[in-house]
């Protein structure tokens, strides 16, 4: 039997990277794939690619800073296929960078608004409809919040996401008696477009080849290549998936072995 066979995973954030591999999972697994963004045609452009026929998949532009669009879009889900059974939370901000001295907070707020809020308001908007069976929630953290990388600074998202770390350890435990799970995968360096760019643009900035900007990466790691967003989805459906049915208030690294805990 397929790994989410019958089962409706809602997967918010979904765009060329992360949030396509998660959906492409789901449905590979024999889901059904429910995805949100707040660009329409990058919703429809990832639905066509993993669904031609549309049998799988549904998708509404959603916007997690409000209330009333993480609703809507739990509400696709049941409308469409019947039920959630896991929630997958890819939506980020992640393209703020700095540390403290030249922080503006007023872009603290917003980031911590995304990330941390943004996050729990769908978590909450698809609560009804996991508690009729129990199910699975499954945040993407970042393993900058857990250990600070050299090559760049993001202390508002590590701080954000951190914060939405500590927050899952409460809901474990608040929706535990449910039967729906509450686990966190962490990627580290991951390879998918944004690292790519992060390689390119350092390549171009530095005059060196992108192999040379690559190698600094992964000569940390215990593996001999990085991870992929891939690698990283496979983990979230897994979490999602019954197979875990035991695991929850846990975070799981996938950084191919750059920092072990």
């Amino acid at each position: 039997m397929s790994l989410l066979a019958g089962r409706t995973v809602v997967v918010s954030g979904v765009g060329a990277g992360l949030g396509h591999q998660v959906a492409a999972a789901v449905v590979r697994d024999g889901g059904h794939a429910v995805l949100g963004a707040r660009t329409e045609a990058n919703l429809a452009k990832s639905a066509a690619e993993l669904d031609p026929d549309g049998s799988h998949t549904a998708y509404r532009a959603t916007d997690i800073t409000d209330e009333g669009q993480c609703e809507a879009l739990a509400a696709l889900a049941t409308e469409r296929f019947g039920r959630i059974d896991a929630v997958v939370h890819v939506a980020a901000w992640d393209s703020y960078f700095g540390g403290l001295q030249d922080a503006d907070f007023a872009t603290w707020q917003s980031v911590i608004d995304v990330n941390l809020l943004g996050t729990l308001r769908m978590t909450r908007a698809c609560l009804p409809a996991l508690k009729a069976r129990g199910g699975s929630i499954v945040i993407i953290g970042t393993q900058s919040s857990v250990a600070a990388p050299s090559q760049v600074r993001q202390a508002a998202y590590a701080a954000s996401k951190g914060a939405l770390t500590s927050a899952m350890y409460s809901l474990a435990r608040e929706l535990g008696p449910h039967r729906i799970r509450v686990n966190t995968v962490l990627p580290g360096w991951m390879w998918g477009p944004p690292v790519e760019a992060y390689v390119q643009f350092t390549s171009h900035t530095e005059g060196v080849p992108e192999a040379d900007v690559l190698r600094r990466l992964t000569e940390r790691m215990a593996l001999p290549e990085l991870a992929t967003d891939g690698d990283v989805a496979d983990a979230a459906v897994f979490l999602a998936s019954d197979r875990a049915r035991a695991i929850t208030g846990q975070s799981l690294l996938v950084n191919a072995g750059e920092l072990m805990r």
